[in-house]
């Protein structure tokens, strides 16, 4: 199998998903470091990656992740699937927002 490389607008919209997870951390009065340590990662940077739009949040952690910032857990799986892929989500919940 092979794997393409991220379009323009998938970095945009992970771009757009740093931001709004960026927000939600630091209305939760979280530093990078702390919510590492909440979710159980070893190196706070995954975090920063993240918020950056150089990664996405792993399926494994949504329900921590919104926890720790203080959203229920399906609104926050909504939100990401919003930003990661725009198509699952329209077809999911109908037109996005």
């Amino acid at each position: 199998m092979r794997f393409a490389r991220a379009t323009p607008e998938a970095k945009h919209q992970r771009k757009q998903a740093g931001e709004w997870l960026k927000g939600l951390r630091r209305e939760a009065g979280l530093s990078q470091v702390e919510l590492a340590t909440k979710l159980g990662f070893k190196y706070y940077t995954f975090i920063a990656q993240v918020e950056n739009g150089f990664g996405r949040v792993p399926t494994d952690a949504i329900a921590g992740w919104a926890k720790a910032v203080g959203v229920e857990p399906q609104r926050f799986a909504r939100e990401l699937i919003n930003f990661y892929e725009p198509e699952l989500h329209r077809l999911l919940f109908g037109k996005e927002k």
